[in-house]
């Protein structure tokens, strides 16, 4: 039995974006599957066909800093590792963004 979670877009600026639930999801889950799950999600709403593909642009994504993960304020830097997760677990994805000329 899996519980729900939020996970929060947020901007490198602190803007708050998306917010995505994501239900039945293990309480002992890696960021890697986290990612691919919440990717596979968002594309199901867009209707695309290749989730499998745009999930593994994210994690290419995350291994290039394009965003970072905070799991109840702590940054999580390992894509295997798991992650001990709670209802109540504050979940942010923060996109980062190049500065003009970078």
């Amino acid at each position: 039995m899996g519980i729900t979670v939020k996970i929060v877009e947020v901007s490198g600026a602190g803007q708050v974006g998306t917010t995505t639930w994501l239900e039945g999801i293990s309480s002992s889950i890696t960021l890697r599957d986290l990612i691919r799950t919440r990717v596979r999600e968002e594309v199901a709403k867009e209707r695309q066909r290749d989730w499998e593909r745009q999930a593994d642009r994210a994690v290419e994504a995350f291994g290039r800093n394009g965003f970072f993960v905070l799991v109840d304020d702590r940054q999580v830097t390992e894509l295997d590792g798991e992650l001990e997760l709670t209802a109540d677990s504050d979940i942010r994805f923060v996109r980062l963004v190049q500065l003009a000329g970078g």
